[in-house]
């Protein structure tokens, strides 16, 4: 050790489990080289290493303080100085703290710690190319001639022994780095002034704020596949800067929590787009419940069928109700009784139709028309449609003998049934208003069936009588002549079930 001033031996600095402040580096004991060796202090540097939150070596100190508070150099430090000339040496400022290879300042942190760039594989990762020659101390050892080195070679002398516990994880590979190697790297990213630097806290924050705005923006305009493909293009673009800043500018954007942000605010986007449209799909049921039975309005969204707009050729029946002795009955009753009878009538002829599936097309005035089979096709349409009009008389009758307890009047129904094809659809003006109706010569006749119904009666068609004629009590009334047909048409009337 006296003959030859290039050889480096190794203090081990020790640490108190916690110190009194953050960022505090006080040494609860230094385990110096045996003062037989040498007592040269410039023959010695420390070999501490030091782990991030994650267990994970990634740094390593430049220097540290003695119990005196100076600085012990490096064991990579010092042994990068003893090839680096004077003009490039590591050397640390006592006044300002800084560490400096030559002019090149030194990004060390509050631990003086600057980011290891990692040159080659840990020894213990079987079949690959550590990227350091390896020699056994025995075989060095035993030569009689000695081993050939190149020259300005460096030379780290240390053990390979996972029961020492001098190893390490590392990001580069699950299997644990040597102590040794570790410094090897430290040492190479030393000599080649390969320094990495992290973002300024200002810098990590704006890219959060910014990436959090942007993905809050494009995730409320954009959903489904779309904003799939814009998660992914921003993840991989962030991805793709943060490579281009470690790689060319050697510095390190913050990388796990811009991403969160993105994950974070792209699954509260999916969250915000389903609640809202399930909102909105309450709102749309909770309207279209009021036209069509609720097992209608679950069946048609359980279909996923869109309402087209425009119409389509369908087999339905139509049913048209109108109040018999409406007109009298309100010239004797204040008009708020006359809002109040007319709304219960119109309740017993809307909650007949819900009941038998069918759909509620309009209140005409003191009238109703509704029909079945549209939107949701059923083969048995007539039969629905008879047994909600033998409802709507039934439930009609109870609601006279009310009426007449209360004011001394009473009204009844007059009901008309046709089934046949129709053109149903959403009718009207695309830009201000649409209704689903339908319309052609079946409804004609249909509303023309209920004009010729006397009060209580339940008139259908011949197209009618021949689907439900086996389900029914129904009697012939014969030809009548309806407006708008040139030859009479055959009439029944519905007594009631079987």
């Amino acid at each position: 050790m006296a003959k030859y001033h290039n050889v480096i031996l190794p203090i081990q600095i020790n640490y108190p489990a916690t110190q009194q402040s953050a960022g505090d580096l006080i040494p609860e004991k230094i385990d110096y080289p045996s003062s037989t060796l040498t007592t040269d202090k410039n023959q010695m540097a420390h070999i501490n290493v030091f782990v991030d939150k994650d267990g994970k070596a990634r740094k390593l100190p430049v220097g540290l303080p003695d119990e005196n508070n100076q600085y012990i150099p490096a064991f990579s430090a010092a042994l990068a100085n003893l090839v680096l000339s004077d003009q490039e040496k590591i050397k640390r400022d006592p006044v300002s703290g800084i560490w400096t290879r030559g002019d090149t300042v030194i990004p060390t942190n509050e631990k003086n710690q600057v980011t290891t760039e990692f040159y080659s594989k840990p020894r213990q990762k079987i079949g690959t190319d550590t990227g350091y020659e390896s020699l056994s101390f025995v075989d060095v050892l035993n030569s009689k001639d000695g081993i050939p080195l190149p020259e300005g070679a460096i030379v780290l002398v240390g053990p390979f022994v996972t029961a020492m516990q001098d190893e390490y994880p590392t990001p580069i590979s699950s299997v644990k780095m040597f102590g040794i190697e570790i410094h090897a790297n430290m040492i190479q990213t030393l000599l080649e002034s390969k320094f990495y630097k992290d973002s300024s806290k200002t810098t990590g924050v704006t890219i959060i704020v910014l990436m959090g705005i942007l993905a809050a923006f494009l995730f409320e305009r954009y959903k489904g596949k779309a904003a799939l493909i814009l998660f992914i293009s921003l993840f991989v673009i962030y991805i793709l800067v943060w490579f281009v800043m470690y790689t060319v500018w050697n510095t390190f954007f913050p990388m796990i929590y811009p991403v969160f942000t993105l994950v974070t605010i792209y699954i509260w986007s999916i969250v915000s787009h389903y609640l809202s449209e399930r909102k909105e799909r309450n709102r749309v049921t909770g309207i279209f419940g009021r036209f069509v039975s609720k097992s209608v309005v679950d069946e048609l969204l359980q279909s996923g069928e869109d309402v087209k707009l425009g119409g389509s050729r369908k087999d339905i029946s139509l049913i048209f109700v109108d109040i018999r002795g409406f007109t009298p009955m309100s010239e004797r009753l204040e008009p708020e009784q006359v809002i109040q009878v007319l709304n219960e009538y119109l309740d017993v002829c809307t909650k007949a139709i819900f009941k038998f599936n069918g759909t509620l097309d309009k209140f005409i005035g003191d009238g109703v028309m509704a029909m079945f089979g549209a939107p949701i096709e059923y083969d048995n349409h007539p039969e629905m449609a008879v047994r909600a009009a033998i409802e709507m008389k039934s439930q009609a009758n109870i609601l006279e003998q009310k009426l007449i307890e209360m004011y001394g009047i009473g009204v009844k129904f007059g009901l008309g049934i046709n089934s046949g094809p129709a053109v149903v659809g959403n009718i009207g003006s695309e830009d201000l208003r649409l209704d689903y109706t339908a319309i052609g010569d079946t409804v004609n006749l249909s509303a023309r069936l209920e004009s010729n119904a006397k009060p209580g009666q339940i008139l259908i068609s011949e197209n009618t009588y021949a689907r439900v004629k086996d389900l029914f009590q129904i009697e012939a009334v014969g030809e009548i002549k309806v407006k708008g047909k040139e030859k009479p048409v055959m009439v029944y009337e519905v007594l009631g079930h079987l």
